[in-house]
């Protein structure tokens, strides 16, 4: 269980935000001990029906808590900066969950000496399964690293990169649930075509892609030789590879990536 040391302010509440504050309760964190910004008063609502938070302004927030959590969409965080800037103390500590936008588009909104640190998380923060890359931007220190380690564990596994390779990791784990659910979503039509019911094929999928997460994660094994294990001479699995590979998938999946970091960067040019 995470200290709740701190109070900690969520603005802009959206699904990402609010994933980081379902997140915190599960672990918990206390309520109290927790803010919420919205922009429309139906969502602050719902938001504090939903979990007990209560849900405040944006400058409210800046007082009152001592991380700050920007969960805006990118579009809108220069007008929130703007708003919130001159009002934040230069000793609280600013998480970015702002896609494609870089730790110096907050430092030079912010005061002098403001510790930001950017964070990218992923939709399975909802089960707890989350895979979160944390970067320390201008003025973060390794004590703030922790702080924000902290915040982020409750859902899921975190790691520490430099912020230099966010927008691949946005690219890869921030987007990459999408990949996976529209991969489940074709063989579950392949398996329909098969002959199969769809709930068994959705069954079957799902517990294969579970339990192959699994072997990847703790078997230390390279994917190359898991495949391998898999793949007779002159079998089932080799004849599909052939038609995967000669249908392009993997280059499809190299192309995907990388127009999806180039959107992260277009996304931060647009902010400016």
């Amino acid at each position: 269980m995470v200290s709740g040391a701190h109070t900690v302010a969520v603005i802009g509440a959206g699904k990402i935000g609010e994933l980081m504050l379902s997140g915190l309760l599960r672990s918990g964190w206390p309520v109290d001990r927790l803010l919420a910004t919205a922009r429309r008063p139906a969502r602050a609502e719902e938001l504090t029906a939903r979990y007990g938070v209560r849900v405040v302004d944006n400058l409210t927030a800046v007082v009152e808590a001592e991380v700050l959590a920007v969960a805006v969409k990118p579009q809108d965080a220069a007008a929130l900066l703007d708003e919130i800037g001159p009002k934040v103390p230069a000793d609280k500590l600013v998480i970015s969950l702002c896609a494609g936008l870089p730790g110096n588009f907050f430092s030079r909104r912010l005061p002098e000496g403001t510790p930001v640190v950017r964070v990218m998380t992923n939709t399975p923060a909802l089960v707890d399964q989350a895979m979160t890359a944390i970067s320390a931007g201008a003025h973060a220190t390794g004590e703030h690293l922790t702080l924000a380690e902290e915040l982020f564990k409750p859902l899921g596994a975190t790691i520490r990169v430099p912020e230099s390779q966010q927008d691949a990791v946005t690219a890869l784990s921030g987007s990459g649930p999408a990949y996976f659910y529209l991969l489940v979503e074709a063989m579950t039509d392949a398996g329909i075509l098969l002959g199969l019911p769809r709930q068994v094929a959705h069954d079957l999928i799902v517990q294969t892609a579970i339990g192959s997460a699994v072997m990847l994660r703790d078997s230390g094994e390279h994917p190359v030789k898991l495949r391998e294990a898999v793949t007779s001479p002159a079998g089932t699995t080799i004849s599909a590879i052939r038609e995967l590979e000669n249908h392009g998938v993997r280059a499809a999946l190299l192309a995907a990536l990388e127009a999806a970091r180039d959107r992260a960067r277009e996304l931060a040019a647009q902010a400016e």
